[in-house]
């Protein structure tokens, strides 16, 4: 696993995003690529985590993403602003995020995962869930009091895409990044 600086991020700013990818979801994919882009726009800087999950990764996940959460805002230590966004395994950090105080915006969060479920009910408003209403990882969000804001996108699935609908997923890509865009703007303040 390794952490890179997004190019055109600014190395010197005092706000660092670290972008978590899923299992086969990497950081050059639609929504984590737009989400970098745009971080990158308004003077985060950007690492992007690039791994390759194991077996053992798979058995203890946990451990295996805050590992690279650490290493990845290890490249900024005095940073005073710090947020993470992690899509589908990456949402494995949420419980560090909590634990931190670190905001996130979880991009289809394995809500099926406990510990996930349970750190995602212990949020603030700081963090911010999406999810599609045809993603069955995302199913339990219709039980879930937390303070974090959630948000369903409709027929969408685990990749928030619509089935069939080429024109329909980009528009909803569009949608959710600038729900990313206007978070990480709030956050930057």
């Amino acid at each position: 696993m390794r952490s890179l600086t997004w190019p055109g991020s600014d190395r010197e700013s005092a706000r660092v995003a670290v972008l978590l990818p899923g299992t086969g979801y990497t950081v050059q994919a639609p929504l984590l690529y737009w989400s970098a882009e745009l971080l990158a726009q308004q003077g985060w800087r950007v690492e992007a985590v690039e791994w390759m999950v194991s077996d053992e990764a798979q058995r203890n996940p946990r451990a295996f993403v805050e590992a690279a959460v650490d290493l990845a805002f290890a490249t900024a230590p005095g940073a005073s602003r710090r947020l993470v966004v992690g899509k589908s395994f990456g949402s494995f950090a949420l419980p560090w995020a909590i634990d931190s105080k670190v905001p996130g915006i979880w991009l289809t969060p394995v809500l099926t995962d406990l510990e996930i479920y349970d750190a995602l009910a212990a949020a603030a408003s700081s963090h911010l869930a999406i999810g599609g209403g045809a993603d069955p990882m995302w199913a339990p969000s219709s039980s879930l009091t937390t303070g974090a804001q959630l948000t369903t996108l409709e027929g969408a699935d685990h990749s928030l895409l619509l089935d069939g609908d080429w024109h329909g997923s980009i528009a909803l890509h569009a949608e959710v990044l600038e729900i990313v865009a206007r978070r990480a703007e709030l956050l930057a303040q």
